[in-house]
């Protein structure tokens, strides 16, 4: 069943958050997505230095962007909704892919 819903801002709660990477943790009944940010060079400075055999830090900082808590019902509503959403991206990417420029 689809059903039209509009969404009212609360707060800024209209302005969109910027993540680059995310962590998920469980607990009973619900699920917590942590959405932080890590600063652009942190990563590929890890990975540099792990190739060349410096010692990596045992923790790095970022910082937390936002926490979602869903219930399962919901969790399994956006698994499903970004599921639909990645195979029309690799679709599109596909038929791309096969066109002429």
């Amino acid at each position: 069943m689809h059903l039209g819903l509009r969404l009212q801002s609360s707060n800024q709660s209209d302005q969109p958050v910027f993540s680059n990477f995310t962590t998920v943790q469980g607990a009973p009944g619900m699920v917590f997505l942590d959405f932080g940010f890590l600063e652009p060079a942190v990563l590929p400075s890890l990975a540099r230095l792990a190739k060349s055999g410096g010692k990596v830090p045992e923790t790095v900082n970022g910082r937390l962007a936002c926490r979602v808590v869903l219930g399962l019902d919901s969790a399994v509503q956006l698994v499903r909704q970004l599921d639909a959403h990645l195979k029309g991206l690799a679709t599109q990417a596909a038929a791309a892919k096969g066109k002429p420029n």
